[in-house]
C-alpha cells in the first residue's frame, strides 16, 4: 500500500508538473485530496483481504470465520460482550479465542489423543495442563506373558521421590477402583476405567531477578530468605516448552512449586553431565554473592556444585564449609557460620501469583506526560538513590522555571534492587512527579525506623495544582503519607486559604504497599493496625488501580473541605482482618470521603462519607456509610449489617430475597466469599476456592467472578473448556477437570 501525498501527482509527465509549478500547484492540491480518498479506500480493501485469514484478521470477524467452520460458543460460559467496550473486547477473547478457531481442523483430525486435551486447555484456557489416563494407575494382577510396565506400581518404601508425588498430577502408585464419576459435582471420583483427568494449573510464574536476600538476623546472621519481604516463599519451576507435539507434560514442563528431592535429583544429573534444568541464567533459580566495598560492584552466581538442598523449617541444619544449603519449598538458605556473605546475597527466582497486578516484574503499559523529564535510577544508572534523582530535578527546575519539561519529571528505577532511603519530597505549585519502575523491573522502596519522635513514612508534600504518581513499585517497612503543603492546624482560619487551591492527583499503579507494613516468616503481618496510605488535607482525587494496598486512612477537614474523592479499581485494599478497619478516619465516625470501586476485593470495615458507586466487588467486612441517599452499589457481595447505598442485584440479597425468612440466615451463611488465602505474599492470596458459592463465583455483571479477579474471567473458561473436552474425548470415557492449583 502506497500512502504517499503526491503518488498520483508523481505520477504525471514532468511537462505538467512544470507547468503546474507556474500556477502555484494548483493541479497537485487537488491530486492530494483525491490521493488521500485513494488511499482509505486501498487501505480497507487490504484490511479485507486480512479479513479472510484467521491470524490478521479484525476482532469482529473472528466469530464469522467461526461461522464457516462450524464453531460454536458455548451457551455455559454466556454471551458475547459488546465489541465497542474495552471490557467486552476482552470478554469475547475468553469466549471465541482466536487460538482455538485456528487450530479447530487440527484438534479435528487429533480427536482422541491424549496429548490433544493438554493443548486443548491451553488453546481455550490459557492454562497449563497434563492430561492422566487413570485407568493405568488401577491395581490388577498382570499376565506373566504380557507385562505393562507403564501400569502403577505397589508402594516403594525406598522409592522417596514417587513416595511424595502420591495423589498428584505425577502420582505412578496403583490405587484400587473407585466407582464415583469423575465429573460429579458432589464427590468426584478419579481411579476406574473411562476416567482421564486434566490436571489444571491456573496460577502464573512470575520472575524476580537479582534483587537482595532478606537476612534473618533475629534467627542467625547466616541465615536468608528469597523473598525480600523476610517471609517464606516457595520457588516455582520456570515452564520449559515442549519439544514433541506427542509429549505430555512434566514438572518441568509445568508452573509447579519446586520439591526438595527434585533439585536433589537434578543434582546427581549436574555431576553426570554437568547440566542442570532448575538452577542458573534463565533457569528457575540462582544465587550471587556481591562484591567486596571498594570494588565496582558485579553480580558473583554461587556454582551449583556448592548448593546443598535441605530442609530448612527449622533452620537447624548448618552446612558444610564453602556449600550453601537451600530449602526450595520455604524459600530459605543457610551459609556455613563461619562463611558470612559479607558483600551481601542477591536471588533470581520464580514465584506464583494468579494476575498481573501490584509490583511484579510483567509487562505493563508506562503512562507519562506529553513533555516530561526523564531521570533514571539504579546501580548502572547515574543515579543510584532516588532522593539524588529528585534533588537535581528540583536543582534543574529552579534554573529553569519557565521550560514546561522541568515542571514535569519521571524518576525511573531500572533494575530490581533495595532502595533504604528517607523519603521527604516536597512539589512545588503545578509539579508533576513520577516515581516508577521500568518495565519488566520490581524495585523495592524499604522504609526504616530512622526517627524516634515520629513513623518514618515515605512523606509527599502537595501543593495547588501539583500531581504525584507511584507506578510497578513495591514499598515495605511503613507507609505511605500523602499531605497538603500544611497541616490544618497551621493553617490561617480565613475561608479563601483552601478556596485558592487547585486540586491535585495521587496516582497508585501496579504498585504493593504492603499490607501490615511488613511480614512474619508464616505471611503474618508484623503491624496490622498500621495504615499502608495516609491522606492528609487533600484537595483532589486519589486513583487507585492494579494495585495491592493495606489500609487507607483519611485525615480531611469537615468543615472547609468537600470530601476526597478515592476511585479504586482491580485492586485489592487488606487490612489484614475483616474485624479491622480498611478505610476510615481516626477519631471520627467516617472518612470524609467519596469512593468508587471497581471489580476489587476489600477485606476489613470500610467507614465513609458515601459511596458514588460500586460494582463487581467483594466487601469482606462491615460497610457504613453517612448518606446512603447518594450512590449506589450493584453485583457486590457485601457483608450483612452493612449501611450501604441503593443495591442492586447484590448478594446475599438475592438469595435472602428467594427463600423464606426462616432460611435468610442459612442462606446468608451459604453465600458468603470463600478464599484459598487471605495472607499477602502466598502464592493463592484472594483466589477463590473451589468450594466458594456459585453466587459468588459467577455474580458479577457479565457471569465473571466477583473481585479482584473480575478479568480472568475464570467461569468462562472452564464452560468453554468442559464444552471443547467433551466434544474432543473418545466415546465411552469421562473427562473431568481437576485443578492443581
Amino acid at each position: 500500500m502506497n500512502t504517499i501525498e503526491d503518488y498520483l501527482y508523481n505520477l504525471l509527465p514532468v511537462i505538467y508538473r512544470q507547468s503546474d509549478a507556474e500556477k502555484d500547484y494548483a493541479l497537485r492540491d487537488l491530486l492530494r485530496i483525491i490521493s488521500e480518498q485513494v488511499n482509505i479506500v486501498e487501505s480497507d480493501i487490504s484490511q479485507l483481504y486480512e479479513n479472510w485469514f484467521i491470524e490478521t484478521c479484525q476482532d469482529w470477524v473472528v466469530p464469522y470465520i467461526g461461522d464457516l467452520i462450524a464453531y460454536k460458543p458455548v451457551h455455559e460460559a454466556g454471551e458475547p460482550g459488546d465489541i465497542n467496550t474495552p471490557q467486552g473486547q476482552q470478554r469475547n477473547k475468553i469466549l471465541i479465542p482466536r487460538r482455538e478457531l485456528a487450530n479447530t481442523i487440527r484438534n479435528r483430525r487429533r480427536k482422541g489423543t491424549l496429548t490433544l486435551l493438554e493443548l486443548l486447555a491451553n488453546d481455550v484456557a490459557g492454562w497449563y495442563a497434563r492430561a492422566v489416563e487413570f485407568y493405568k494407575l488401577l491395581g490388577w494382577t498382570q499376565h506373566l506373558n504380557h507385562l505393562q510396565l507403564g501400569q502403577g506400581r505397589r508402594v516403594d518404601l525406598r522409592q522417596s521421590d514417587i513416595l511424595e508425588r502420591l495423589n498428584s498430577p505425577f502420582n505412578e502408585i496403583a490405587h484400587t477402583v473407585d466407582i464415583r464419576r469423575i465429573q460429579s459435582p458432589y464427590d468426584p471420583g478419579r481411579y476406574n476405567i473411562p476416567h482421564v483427568g486434566v490436571f489444571i494449573w491456573r496460577l502464573k510464574t512470575y520472575s524476580v531477578t537479582r534483587t537482595p536476600a532478606y537476612c534473618l538476623e533475629e534467627v542467625r546472621p547466616n541465615c536468608y530468605t528469597f523473598s525480600v519481604l523476610g517471609n517464606d516463599t516457595p520457588l516455582y519451576n520456570l515452564p520449559q516448552p515442549e519439544t514433541e507435539p506427542t509429549h505430555i507434560a512434566l514438572e518441568i514442563n509445568l508452573p509447579v512449586p519446586l520439591r526438595r528431592r527434585v533439585l536433589e535429583i537434578d543434582k546427581q544429573r549436574y555431576e553426570k553431565t554437568g547440566e542442570s534444568l532448575y538452577y542458573g541464567e534463565n533457569k528457575s533459580f540462582q544465587i550471587f554473592l556481591g562484591t567486596p566495598a571498594g570494588t565496582s560492584f558485579t553480580w558473583r552466581p554461587i556454582p551449583y556444585d556448592k548448593i546443598i538442598p535441605e530442609d530448612l523449617s527449622e533452620w537447624q541444619y548448618q552446612p558444610p564449609q564453602d556449600m550453601v544449603a537451600v530449602d526450595p519449598v520455604l524459600g530459605r538458605i543457610v551459609f556455613p557460620s563461619r562463611q558470612l556473605p559479607k558483600a551481601g546475597v542477591w536471588v533470581s527466582y520464580q514465584y506464583a501469583f494468579s494476575a498481573d497486578i501490584g509490583g511484579g516484574e510483567y509487562n505493563r503499559i508506562l503512562l507519562q506526560p506529553i513533555i516530561y523529564t526523564l531521570y533514571r535510577v539504579g546501580k548502572q544508572e547515574e543515579f543510584t538513590r532516588i532522593n539524588d534523582a529528585f534533588d537535581r530535578w528540583q536543582s534543574d527546575y529552579q534554573t529553569n522555571p519557565d521550560e514546561a519539561k522541568y515542571r514535569q519529571a519521571v524518576i525511573e528505577i531500572t533494575d530490581s534492587s533495595v532502595y533504604t532511603e528517607c523519603f521527604n519530597l516536597c512539589l512545588q505549585a503545578n509539579q508533576t512527579l513520577q516515581i516508577r519502575a521500568a518495565n519488566y523491573k520490581r524495585p523495592i522502596i524499604r522504609l526504616l525506623d530512622y526517627q524516634a519522635e515520629t513513623t518514618d513514612s515515605l512523606l509527599v508534600t502537595l501543593q495547588s495544582g501539583s500531581r504525584f504518581s507511584l507506578d510497578g513499585l513495591l514499598i515495605v517497612g511503613r507507609g505511605v503519607r500523602i499531605q497538603r503543603e500544611m497541616p490544618d492546624f497551621l493553617v490561617s482560619t480565613t475561608p479563601t486559604y483552601t478556596e485558592i487551591l487547585s486540586p491535585v492527583k495521587v496516582t497508585i499503579r501496579h504498585s504493593t504497599l504492603v499490607p501490615g507494613w511488613s511480614l512474619q516468616c508464616d505471611c503474618e503481618p508484623k503491624r496490622p493496625a498500621e495504615p499502608s496510605l495516609e491522606l492528609y488535607n487533600l484537595k483532589g482525587q486519589v486513583e487507585i488501580t492494579h494495585s495491592i494496598i493495606g489500609s487507607i486512612q483519611v485525615h480531611q477537614d469537615e468543615v472547609q473541605t468537600d470530601p476526597i474523592t478515592i476511585h479504586i479499581s482491580d485492586s485489592i485494599v487488606d487490612a489484614t482482618h475483616t474485624e479491622q478497619e480498611a478505610i476510615d478516619a481516626p477519631g471520627c465516625a467516617v472518612a470524609h470521603a467519596k469512593l468508587s470501586i471497581y471489580r476489587s476485593t476489600v477485606f476489613g470495615k470500610i467507614l465513609t462519607h458515601s459511596i458514588k458507586f460500586a460494582e463487581n466487588s467483594i466487601f469482606n467486612g462491615c460497610i457504613t456509610v453517612a448518606r446512603r441517599q447518594s450512590g449506589c452499589m450493584r453485583f457486590c457481595y457485601v457483608t450483612p449489617g452493612s449501611r450501604t447505598p441503593q443495591r442492586y442485584n447484590c448478594q446475599p440479597d438475592l438469595v435472602q430475597q428467594a427463600v423464606s425468612e426462616d432460611l435468610k440466615q442459612v442462606e446468608s451463611e451459604r453465600v458468603r466469599p470463600q478464599f484459598k488465602s487471605t495472607r499477602y505474599s502466598t502464592p493463592t492470596y484472594c483466589q477463590l476456592a473451589n468450594t466458594c458459592p456459585e453466587e459468588i463465583k459467577r455474580g458479577a455483571d457479565d457471569e465473571s467472578e466477583m473481585g479482584v479477579f473480575h478479568h480472568l474471567y475464570q467461569p468462562q473458561r472452564e464452560a468453554n473448556l468442559r464444552a471443547r473436552l467433551d466434544e474432543y474425548t473418545p466415546s465411552d470415557m469421562e473427562t473431568g477437570i481437576i485443578y492443581a492449583n
